[in-house]
C-alpha cells in the first residue's frame, strides 16, 4: 500500500499532480450539476472542490500550481476573446449603444458599491482588506475572468508579505451572487409594475412592424445580348442586386435553374427581387411578359434548417441588405455564433462560422444554403496555429510596460488583458490577415472549459489552507453581506433606469443585466419566462464589452489601489 500512500502524498511527482487535478476537477464538475431551487453553480464548483482539497493538505508545489493557474487563465480568456470578437464592435450599433452604456454604468456602480463597503465596513489601514474586497466584487458579479485578472495583477504589485488569497472572498460572495442577480431582476418587475403578458405583446407588435423589403415577382424575356451565355451568378454580380430566378422556360421545357445555369436569348424566366430593384432588373435582363406556365406549380412544404456560413464572400454582409424574405422567400429566425444565440436583427453582420436557422420552402432554403456555403468540412479542421499565434502576440502585448505617473510599477495588461484584446481583434479582423480564426463551438467550449477548470482548481487549492480561517474566524460573513450589496444595488438602479427612462422591454432588460454579469443562469431564467429572443438579444449585445470591462477594470483596480 506504500505506492498508494506515496501517490497521494508525494507532491513532487507528476502522477500526484495529475491525480490532484483530476480529483478536484471531476468532483467539482459533478457537484456543480446539483440544483437547488432550479439553480446550480456549474463548473465554478471546481473552485470549492479545490478549496476543500487544499484545506486537507491535498496539494502540489506552489510553482506548479501557479504555472497551471496562469496557463489556464490565458487559454480561458483567449477563447472568450475569439468568441466575442466577431460581434464586439457591431454591438455598439443603434440601440446597442444605449444598452452598452447602461451596462458600463452598472459595472462602474459595482465598483463604486465595492469601495463604499470597503470604507464603511472594513479597516482601511489593513492592506489585505482591499484585495479581498476585489475578490468579493467578482464573486458578487459571478465573473471568473475578472478574478483571474485581479489575481494575476496582484502578484506584480503586492509587497506586503504573503499575497492575499482573494479567491476566498470570491467563494464567499459567489453563491449568493447567482441568486441575487435573478432575485434583483425579479424585483425590478415589481418596482416598475411590469406585466409579462404586456411585454410579450409588445414584442409581437414590434416584430409585425419590422418591414422587410417588399418582394416583387415578375416574368421576363431575356433580350439583352450581353447576358446571353452567362450564368445566373454572373448576371447577379453584374446587377449588384439580390435576385432569385425560380423558373426558366428554355426550348419549351420548364426548368428549375441553379446559380450556374446559363441563360440564352429568348429564355423566359421567373424572377423575384426587392420591389425597389424591379425596374433596374427589367432594364438589364429584358421586358416583362405574360406567361401561363406557372399555374401548375404546386406549393412546396415549409421546412426549417440550420445552415452553416462557410463562404468567405459572406463575411461582413448585413442581414437586412440580403433581402432574404423578399428575394429568397425564406426567413432567418435565429443565428448562433460561437455558442451564443443571437437575435436575427436586420443589422446583424455575418461571419464565417455563423449557424443560421432558415425557414421557407425547401427549394428556397437549398438556394440559401448554396449561397452561404454550408460545408462543414471547411470548418471542422482545428486551427491550432492561429490560437497559439494569438496567445504569443497577446502575451507580448500584455507584457509591454506602460509608465503611468504615480504608479509604483509600470502598467501592464498582463496575462489576462493582453491575450483578451488580441483575441478580440483576431476574432474580428483576423481573416484580413489570412488567419483562419473560426473554431467550432464545441472546440472553443472545450478549450475554454479546460482553461477555466485548470485555473479554478489551482486557485482553490492555493486558497484552501486559509479558507476555513477566513470564513469562520475571519471576515467571511462580512464578505457574504457586502457581496450581496454589490450584486443587487447596481442591478436595481440600472434596471429601473433602463425601464423608466429608456422604456426598454423588460425581457431585453433581463438579458442585458445577465450579460453585464456574464451570468448564464440568469439568462436561462430569462429564457424560461419569455418565448421571444429579446433576452438573448440583450445578453449578446452587452456581453462582449462587459466581459472586456470586467477583466480590464479588475487589473486597473489592483494596479492603482492595491500596490501602494
Amino acid at each position: 500500500m506504500d505506492w498508494l500512500i506515496n501517490l497521494f502524498t508525494s507532491q513532487d511527482s507528476v502522477a500526484h499532480i495529475a491525480l490532484l487535478y483530476s480529483v478536484v476537477i471531476a468532483m467539482g464538475v459533478y457537484l456543480g450539476k446539483i440544483k437547488i431551487g432550479g439553480i446550480s453553480l456549474g463548473v465554478t464548483f471546481v473552485l470549492f472542490a479545490g478549496i476543500l482539497a487544499g484545506n486537507f493538505g491535498f496539494t502540489a508545489p506552489n510553482n506548479i500550481l501557479s504555472f497551471i493557474q496562469d496557463f489556464g487563465l490565458i487559454l480561458f480568456v483567449f477563447c472568450i476573446g475569439l468568441q466575442v470578437g466577431p460581434g464586439f464592435f457591431e454591438s455598439f450599433k443603434k440601440g446597442g449603444v444605449t444598452l452598452n452604456l447602461l451596462s458600463t454604468l452598472m459595472i462602474l456602480l459595482n465598483i463604486g458599491v465595492m469601495f463604499a463597503c470597503y470604507f464603511i465596513f472594513f479597516d482601511t489601514k489593513n492592506p489585505v482588506n482591499l484585495p479581498m474586497m476585489v475578490g468579493t466584487l467578482y464573486g458578487a458579479v459571478t465573473n471568473t475572468p475578472g478574478l483571474g485578472a485581479a489575481n494575476e495583477a496582484l502578484t506584480s504589485v503586492w509587497h506586503h508579505g504573503a499575497i492575499p488569497q482573494i479567491a476566498n472572498g470570491y467563494a464567499c460572495a459567489y453563491p449568493l451572487g447567482v441568486l441575487g442577480i435573478i432575485g434583483a431582476t425579479i424585483a425590478i418587475r415589481y418596482i416598475c409594475r411590469i406585466n409579462l403578458d404586456d411585454e410579450e405583446q409588445e414584442l409581437n407588435a414590434a416584430e409585425a412592424e419590422d418591414p422587410h423589403a417588399k418582394p416583387h415577382v415578375m416574368y421576363l424575356k431575356v433580350s439583352n445580348s450581353y447576358i446571353a451565355g452567362r450564368t445566373l451568378q454572373e448576371i447577379s454580380n453584374f446587377l449588384n442586386r439580390d435576385i432569385v430566378c425560380t423558373r426558366i422556360m428554355h426550348d419549351g421545357h420548364l426548368l428549375v435553374p441553379k446559380r450556374d445555369t446559363v441563360l440564352t436569348l429568348g429564355d423566359e424566366i421567373m424572377v423575384v427581387s426587392a420591389d425597389a430593384d424591379a425596374e433596374a432588373v427589367k432594364a438589364f435582363i429584358g421586358p416583362e411578359i405574360q406567361v401561363e406556365w406557372n399555374e401548375d406549380k404546386e406549393p412546396q412544404p415549409m421546412i426549417s434548417r440550420r445552415i452553416l456560413v462557410t463562404k468567405p464572400s459572406m463575411n461582413g454582409k448585413v442581414l437586412g441588405k440580403m433581402h432574404f424574405s423578399s428575394v429568397y422567400g425564406v426567413n432567418i429566425t435565429r443565428i448562433t455564433r460561437q455558442g451564443i444565440e443571437l437575435f436575427a436583427s436586420r443589422n446583424h453582420t455575418f461571419q464565417v462560422g455563423d449557424r443560421v436557422m432558415v425557414v421557407g420552402p425547401e427549394e428556397n432554403v437549398n438556394r440559401v444554403a448554396e449561397m452561404m456555403g454550408n460545408s462543414t468540412r471547411r470548418l471542422n479542421a482545428p486551427n491550432i496555429a492561429t490560437i497559439f499565434i494569438g496567445i504569443m502576440i497577446g502575451i507580448l502585448f500584455g507584457s509591454f510596460p506602460i509608465a503611468v505617473p504615480g504608479m509604483p510599477v509600470p502598467l501592464k495588461l498582463g496575462l489576462a488583458g493582453g491575450p483578451l484584446i488580441i483575441a478580440i481583434l483576431i476574432g474580428r479582423y483576423g481573416y484580413k490577415f489570412h488567419l483562419v480564426t473560426y473554431t467550432t463551438t464545441s472546440a472553443n467550449m472545450m478549450l475554454r472549459e479546460v482553461g477555466l477548470v485548470l485555473f479554478l482548481a489551482s486557485v482553490g487549492i492555493k486558497a484552501g489552507s486559509s479558507f476555513w480561517a477566513t470564513v469562520v474566524a475571519g471576515d467571511g460573513p462580512m464578505y457574504i453581506f457586502t457581496g450581496f450589496l454589490i450584486t443587487i444595488i447596481p442591478i436595481l438602479i440600472v434596471g429601473t433606469i433602463a425601464r423608466l427612462k429608456y422604456h426598454f422591454n423588460y425581457f431585453t432588460i433581463m438579458g442585458m443585466l445577465a450579460g453585464t454579469c456574464t451570468d448564464p443562469p440568469a439568462l436561462a431564467y430569462a429564457n424560461e419566462v419569455c418565448s421571444k429572443e429579446a433576452p438573448a438579444l440583450g445578453y449578446s449585445t452587452v456581453y462582449p464589452l462587459s466581459m472586456f470591462l470586467r477583466i480590464f477594470t479588475a487589473q486597473l483596480i489592483v494596479l492603482f489601489c492595491c500596490g501602494a
